[in-house]
């Protein structure tokens, strides 16, 4: 009586299927793990050679507090007219320290146009302090840009210059951003002396020694300005801390830490510097008017002077009469009152003038007109400062951005302002003078009154006095001017100076060692996946269990001694240990122990069914049972080769002749064990196995024998195998592992669906990869079982047996 599967007989499909796939998943991998082991090493190696070959990266920062200024009259005017608000100029700060004209004024003070470089692990790194020569070129004459010279110090006098490496371009200084190819350079001669000129076509250099020694290496290559500018502009990070924040960040990455600190400083300062010098134009400007002023009054106050004292001496009068110094001191308050109105009307007209032509850089400060009226002043100044930002921006962005646009918007309206209020002050000081002079014209009616001596010396000593304080006024505004542009100072300032961090940003050496080795692994992983979902071969028992309709029965491991017959010839051998597992879970599946009959095919050749079905045989015949192997395979036979028996007769000669079945039985060598060969191959095999006479031969057979085993064709080649099923008991479909395709599967799974098979089963053979977790216990004890003690076994590599005894 046949049983079907249960999960007695198939006690891991009781387990959870996600632990075992995982499993069988973890094990099929650990199955690799010198060559996961290798590569994880070659990655770590990989990546440490990375880490050594990579030139470290330094951040190095500094910090600037933008400030927009103390709110003053000016502030309020343009927030009122909507020009402007509260909220200071950050983007436009950074737009200006990001500038290419910036980055260019600042490397033109720093002598970065020559990049020298030491030989390294793997390759060149740069070096900036304690350089042992210094190579100075000739930036008005054209130069070689861009490719790598070396030279090599001979002694204390001379060194050898070569051409490391090409790429050459020409710099011309009168077209600064084109530079044209240089192929094949080449240099006049190659030893040379410190501080000789080395010439060459578009080369102009030449090399000094600092503290050079005979053997030093050093290479170098030259870089022009606007090259380097552009390319520091593009390596400065500028930035607020956050959205509200007037505090912005400078950063920049560089492998060389105090290059990259000295440049940011030098940056800042001559950020600074210029704003400095914008905020000092309207001031200066102002000195060189009171200077071009007291050089016309320095000449008359001298010419008067000298006219008083001659005057004096000729008339022998040295002062005035008491009626005359009071006369004389009230014309000369007049006088001078009316002097200082003068120039306070003389510097409004300009400012008029200047307000009118639209002209920019010569505007004074109020500072020379003395007490101005605040309002005045106040827009005066403001325009001071917003001509010094039109300046700065226009020097940065182009005459379109949206902060050129709108600075020269308030100046606009600055100006308008300023107009209404010069005009008005004009009107009133020409008021202020006209009224001056009509009373000064009232005192000189009084002074006609004099005696002709006193009048004249008054008329000198009036000049003299005249000259006198307005060289006096003016030397007191220049000292203002002076005290006002010395006071001046930048509205940013510097919080943190440059300063690179104790440790570089690049490479990250630790994650760099982290990413090799999981790509080590990875690589492997992906190769073994692929390989896997790629494989249409038959690996996993498991996997196999899955695809069937039938039960996998059992599982035959490897004969790799190659001999057809292990069972008889090798007893205690695992392999012979899986048949009589084979044979022994059969006991469960069919009640009768006689007359049993036992079917084998498989899907293609090769899959191992004649070999399984000899041994089969021979299991049999081991336990005294009287056992006969039939080869029905008419095509294509192979027992007689394994036995080493002649193919002479056999089934199909009792099929084609009228030769008993008897006359075709060979023994063999082994007791219990006798064989009927397929004999020779017929021209219509397929018509013999389905003539009456084989099932009469058949049922004879049995009667003669306890087991009858046959080795029949494959059925997925051949159709006479379908009608062969009816005459066993139990059916096997052989499949083996690595050679079976999955899709043979099918099959086997057509004839339980379609043709009715009953009591058919599945055995995977040649099982030599063990691809699951826990196979070699539920189908078997022959393969990867415990043996027990009962037969040999090899012994289990030491990572299996460890696994062993965790479990």
């Amino acid at each position: 009586m046949a049983i079907n599967s249960s999960t007695e007989n198939h006690p891991k499909l009781g387990q959870n299927e996600d632990e075992l796939d995982l499993k069988a998943l973890l094990f099929n991998y650990l199955r690799y793990w010198p060559v996961l082991l290798i590569c994880m090493l070659l990655g770590y190696i990989a990546a440490t050679f990375k880490n050594k070959s990579s030139i470290s990266i330094y951040s190095v920062e500094s910090s600037l507090l933008v400030s927009g200024g103390n709110q003053s009259l000016s502030t309020n005017l343009f927030e009122s007219a909507g020009l402007g608000s509260s909220k200071n100029n950050i983007d436009n700060e950074i737009g200006i320290l990001k500038s290419y004209s910036i980055a260019e004024e600042t490397l033109s003070q720093m002598d970065l146009n020559t990049r020298y470089y030491r030989e390294g692990f793997a390759s060149l790194v740069q070096v900036y302090e304690n350089l042992p020569l210094m190579v100075i070129a000739d930036w008005n004459k054209p130069q070689w840009v861009g490719g790598m010279f070396k030279i090599e110090v001979i002694d204390d006098k001379t060194f050898s210059l070569s051409i490391e490496s090409e790429g050459f371009s020409v710099f011309n200084p009168k077209d600064p951003f084109y530079k044209s190819s240089l192929k094949n350079a080449s240099l006049s001669k190659t030893v040379y002396s410190f501080g000789e000129q080395i010439k060459s076509e578009n080369l102009s250099m030449q090399v000094k020694s600092i503290h050079a020694q005979p053997g030093d290496i050093l290479f170098f290559n030259l870089i022009d300005t606007p090259a380097l500018a552009l390319m520091y502009k593009n390596l400065l990070k500028v930035g607020t801390l956050n959205d509200r924040s007037s505090i912005l960040s400078l950063k920049i990455e560089t492998p060389l830490r105090r290059l990259g600190e000295d440049y940011i400083n030098k940056l800042v300062e001559t950020y600074l510097q210029r704003e400095l010098d914008e905020k000092n134009r309207a001031s200066e400007n102002t000195i060189t008017f009171i200077e071009q002023q007291l050089g016309g009054i320095t000449d008359s106050l001298e010419f008067s002077e000298n006219k008083l004292q001659t005057y004096r001496s000729e008339n022998n009068i040295f002062d005035l009469s008491q009626e005359g110094s009071v006369i004389f001191s009230r014309l000369q308050d007049l006088e001078k009152q009316q002097s200082e109105e003068e120039i306070q009307l003389d510097y409004y007209r300009q400012l008029k003038n200047y307000l009118n032509s639209n002209q920019g850089g010569d505007l004074l400060t109020p500072s020379i007109v003395g007490e101005a009226d605040p309002v005045l002043r106040t827009l005066v100044n403001a325009l001071v400062g917003l001509q010094a930002d039109q300046i700065r921006l226009k020097s940065n962005f182009s005459d379109q951005t949206p902060a050129v646009r709108e600075n020269a918007s308030r100046i606009e309206y600055t100006k308008r302002q300023l107009r209404e209020n010069v005009d008005l002050a004009i009107r009133n000081i020409e008021n202020s003078v006209g009224d001056l002079k009509t009373r000064i014209r009232l005192i000189e009616g009084d002074i006609s009154k004099l005696p002709k001596t006193e009048k004249d010396l008054m008329g000198i000593k009036r000049q003299f006095s005249i000259n006198e304080s307005i060289y006096l006024f003016l030397l007191q505004k220049k000292a203002e001017a002076e005290i006002t542009m010395a006071a001046n100072m930048p509205n940013n300032t510097v919080l943190d100076s440059a300063k690179a961090g104790s440790s570089p940003i690049a490479p990250n050496r630790s994650n760099n060692l982290m990413v090799g080795i999981v790509v080590g692994l990875f690589i492997p992983l992906a190769f073994i996946t692929i390989k896997d979902l790629l494989n249409n071969k038959i690996e996993d028992p498991k996997e196999l269990e899955n695809k069937l309709k039938a039960p996998l029965l059992g599982i035959i491991g490897r004969n790799t001694e190659k001999d057809p017959l292990p069972v008889l010839r090798n007893p205690r051998s695992t392999l012979t240990e899986s048949f009589r597992s084979l044979r022994a879970d059969m006991t469960y599946l069919i009640s009768k122990s006689n007359n049993l009959s036992i079917l084998f095919t498989s899907s293609i050749s090769a899959e191992g069914k004649t070999f399984i079905s000899i041994n089969m045989a021979s299991v049999y015949a081991l336990t005294g049972k009287k056992t006969i192997l039939i080869g029905l395979d008419l095509r294509k036979p192979k027992i007689a080769e394994d036995f080493g028996m002649s193919n002479d007769k056999g089934m199909s000669t009792c099929l084609s002749t009228d030769m008993k079945w008897q006359e075709v039985v060979k023994t063999t060598e082994h007791e219990n064990l006798d064989v009927i060969l397929s004999g020779p191959v017929p021209p219509n095999p397929a018509e013999l196995l389905l003539r009456d006479k084989f099932g009469e031969i058949i049922s004879e057979i049995k009667q003669a024998y306890d087991v009858v085993i046959f080795d029949c064709p494959p059925v997925g080649l051949v159709s006479e195998t379908k009608e062969l099923f009816g005459f066993a008991d139990i059916s096997f479909f052989v499949f083996r592992q690595g050679f079976s395709m999955k899709d043979n599967t099918q099959v086997l799974n057509n004839l339980v669906e379609k043709g009715g098979v009953k009591n058919i089963y599945g055995i995977l053979n040649d099982v030599h990869v063990n691809r699951g977790y826990g196979y070699g216990y539920g189908y078997g004890y022959g393969y990867g079982s415990n043996s027990y003690g009962y037969h040999e076994e090899a012994p289990l590599p030491k990572w299996k047996r460890m696994l062993k005894m965790k479990k």
